[in-house]
């Protein structure tokens, strides 16, 4: 779940383009939720050619929307109300319940167990199975960006959160038990980006000065990796996020240069599973360093980029995620003035991603693309995201396959396929619309 990890609080993500107020990744990737002063649309990523959009609603000013991986659970927060947290059925457009906190909300995460509400100097904890508040950690460190991350493996649903205004310190945090598990060290300056892979076993971190990505295991804290995104410049890391098999890790910043790095896993022998020229040199680096000055052996023990994806923009926030899209591995990265790029990447090898398609997500393309638009539209009806008010209009005994009881009615795919079982989570946390989520009117934390 690539999201937009550091938002800049109550008044939107800095450097997006005019109008759009947020945009971030479901926790698998499959769909893309972006806010704007019009209100919000949530788009599913199946296909490279063409984003399907399958909601829009007309809310006002979102700087944050986030959606339950392909459910029908969204949660929306808008610069009108920045205090309040609101969740959605979108597909009855029903409200399910809603909360108001004492500040400004700054993020929030969710899995199929929690949700996770952040605050300058506080972070709430709910039961999403029926929102009930589980747990408060008040007087957290001064957390302005909201900077914080959920594991999306709700068996391992670890929360990561800055324990330090100062330093790179991270506090994870067990929400399902609630108990705090460690506290890493992972950098001498505040930190940037933080992110989870999809098994919640390692963890991803940048400081602000945006030069190293480091990569611990989770619970221990132990260092695994750690890359150098560049020594010229300090940077501004806007995201972080790993592939689905954990064995690549994206980073995008205000620079025209978004990063991929492979994570090398040594076999059981000690040996590198796929040996290369690079992988060789490194261990070699490795190996020498423990000769050297601390200073020095750092810098020799930081491998570079594996693949590059250059924008056709620089100077503001974008966010990216790694995909598979059509059976193929691609780099997806939301861009700041409102474009969708989608890259191939070449597992293998690396190297320079190409670009494979653009979509812009609201707003007018140029020329050339409302020409394509409109030679498509020649040959195929044309297919309006359907409005909040449609959407409420929807009959609310919908058919289900009596194998499927969670919460999605569709999985985020088209109507007829069946929803993989990894989509929904055995026992309570299988969602049921009609008798888990009630509506709520008013409440306060």
């Amino acid at each position: 779940m690539e999201t937009a990890e550091g938002a800049d609080g109550a008044g939107g993500p800095t450097g997006l383009a005019p109008g759009l107020g947020c945009a971030s990744f479901n926790q698998d990737s499959t769909s893309l939720a972006v806010g704007t002063s019009m209100g919000y649309k949530l788009y599913s990523l199946t296909s490279v050619e063409k984003l399907d959009c399958i909601h829009e609603s007309d809310s006002s000013d979102v700087y944050i929307v986030e959606r339950l991986f392909s459910s029908s659970l969204v949660v929306v927060v808008s610069m009108a109300m920045p205090r309040r947290m609101n969740v959605y059925h979108f597909k009855k457009g029903t409200e399910i319940c809603n909360y108001s906190y004492s500040h400004d909300i700054l993020a929030v995460r969710l899995n199929r167990q929690r949700l996770v509400v952040c605050l300058e100097d506080s972070i709430y904890i709910h039961n999403i199975k029926d929102m009930k508040l589980l747990k408060t950690l008040l007087n957290t460190p001064s957390n302005p960006s909201g900077l914080c991350a959920l594991s999306v493996n709700h068996s391992n649903s670890y929360l990561a959160h800055p324990g330090s205004a100062t330093i790179g310190e991270i506090v994870v945090y067990e929400a399902n038990n609630l108990s705090t598990v460690t506290m890493i060290p992972a950098h001498d300056s505040p930190l940037a980006a933080l992110a989870f892979n999809a098994l919640g076993t390692k963890l991803a971190s940048a400081s602000e000065r945006g030069t190293v990505i480091r990569v611990f295991s989770i619970p221990g804290g132990q260092r695994l990796f750690e890359f150098r995104r560049g020594m010229k410049r300090y940077v501004n890391i806007s995201s972080l996020s790993f592939s689905p098999d954990g064995q690549y890790l994206c980073t995008s910043s205000n620079t025209e240069t978004v990063h991929i790095f492979k994570l090398e896993q040594l076999g059981i022998t000690g040996e590198e599973v796929s040996p290369t020229w690079t992988a060789y040199v490194g261990k070699m680096f490795s190996v020498a360093s423990s000769y050297l000055p601390t200073q020095v052996s750092g810098m020799m023990s930081q491998d570079r980029a594996f693949a590059t994806a250059h924008l056709l923009a620089s100077g503001r926030r974008n966010i990216c995620t790694l995909a598979i899209i059509q059976k193929l591995p691609r780099l997806l990265v939301v861009s700041a003035d409102g474009q969708l790029l989608i890259y191939n990447m070449d597992p293998q090898d690396g190297g320079e991603c190409m670009l494979a398609h653009k979509h812009r997500l609201f707003g007018c393309d140029n020329s050339e693309e409302e020409a394509e638009s409109e030679e498509f539209n020649l040959n195929t009806p044309a297919q309006a995201c359907p409005s909040y008010a449609a959407t409420a209009a929807l009959p609310t005994a919908m058919p289900v396959t009596a194998t499927l009881t969670g919460y999605s009615e569709d999985g985020g795919v088209k109507k007829g396929e069946v929803i993989p079982e990894h989509e929904f989570a055995a026992g309570p946390v299988c969602l049921d619309d009609e008798n888990e989520f009630p509506p709520v009117s008013i409440q306060r934390c």
